[in-house]
């Protein structure tokens, strides 16, 4: 690979499992409106008003808590019960408390990263500030990085700034990631490197048309990382 000296790293779905606590709450929500709509209807609805929402409200927990509340009076005419809104609200708020527990082998890589001393990591993720804090410090795994960055979204601005802060250019960069549109493609578009690891799940937002290229290696699992960084 390039003459890497920062390496970035995703956190949702990269260092923990988070978009299959989504799906549960997604399946709570059209479980409980079935009388409105079938399963399938309802969660195009719901997605289409999550990406309505986005400009105002982002991504994460809070956005799906208001877009479920505000799908669940539209598809329902304004006629769903405070019974029904009250047990989509609690299942949408569980979203603030994801365990946020690391994937196998992912302390165990990012320890080894950190000893070799070969590369400053930045954890690198978008959401809500506080929502991503929480699940942070639930994780354990702020320890192994040099910096934190929490942004709204991840473009190639994002990661220009990313780049500008770290004083380092483009080509200087890896991106670890799970999701080829937010992770991978915006850095290798601009000259850097990326490792993908896909999820086993992933929003339907985040699907994006892959490519290949020699800055881009495919791993199954986080704790390939190590082998292909320091196998040198």
């Amino acid at each position: 690979m390039k003459d890497i000296k920062v390496i970035a790293v995703d956190a949702d779905d990269t260092l923990w499992d988070n978009q299959s606590y989504y799906d549960r709450a997604g399946d709570v929500f059209s479980e409980t409106l079935l009388e409105y709509g079938q399963a399938d209807w309802l969660q195009d609805r719901l997605f289409e008003t999550e990406i309505a929402n986005m400009p105002l409200l982002g991504y994460g927990a809070k956005s799906v808590c208001i877009s479920m509340m505000e799908t669940a009076m539209e598809v329902s005419g304004g006629k769903v019960s405070a019974a029904k809104l009250d047990h989509i609200l609690k299942s949408a708020k569980s979203l603030l408390e994801i365990p946020a527990t690391p994937l196998p082998g992912v302390a165990e890589t990012l320890e080894e990263l950190r000893k070799s001393g070969r590369y400053r990591l930045v954890l690198f993720t978008k959401g809500d500030l506080l929502d991503q804090r929480n699940k942070i410090g639930r994780s354990g795994l702020a320890q192994f990085f040099d910096d934190t960055v929490i942004v709204c979204d991840k473009g190639r601005k994002e990661y220009l700034d990313l780049c500008s802060s770290e004083g380092i250019t483009p080509e200087q960069l890896l991106m670890i990631g799970n999701s080829f549109k937010s992770d991978i493609r915006p850095v290798v578009e601009l000259g850097g490197s990326g490792i993908h690891i896909p999820f086993h799940t992933m929003w339907k937002h985040e699907e994006a048309e892959e490519f290949d290229s020699p800055d881009i290696v495919r791993l199954d699992k986080f704790s390939d990382v190590a082998r292909v960084l320091l196998k040198s």
